[in-house]
């Protein structure tokens, strides 16, 4: 059973979309993406709010969450955060293992 967390980062004058790309080019995405149990740590920007960064962060169990969130990688995440002055939005989703048949139908693949 996955675990998907949404966290929309917001701020302003583009500091999300800056908070994002320091989280990239100072190695801590991918860092994080190497932590057991990472099944997925990616950002995407709303195309209707420029001042809003996405992060789609994937584990395997809360047990990876955990021990994710005892990493140094937090500090890390947290000295950013307060740099852009972000604020953050949390959609949490537990997956399902797989669409139903009923639901198949309508996946194009």
């Amino acid at each position: 059973m996955a675990i998907a967390v949404n966290l929309y980062y917001t701020g302003t004058n583009g500091s999300a979309r800056k908070f994002a790309e320091e989280m990239v080019s100072s190695g801590t995405v991918e860092k994080i993406r190497k932590e057991k149990g990472n099944l997925r740590y990616e950002y995407f920007f709303p195309m209707e709010d420029p001042e809003t960064v996405l992060l789609i962060d994937a584990w395997k169990d809360q047990k990876s969450i955990d021990v994710h969130h005892a990493s140094e990688m937090m500090q890390t995440i947290a000295s950013l955060r307060n740099k852009y002055d972000l604020h953050m939005k949390v959609e949490r989703y537990v997956s399902d293992e797989e669409a139903p048949a009923s639901d198949q139908k309508f996946i194009r693949k």
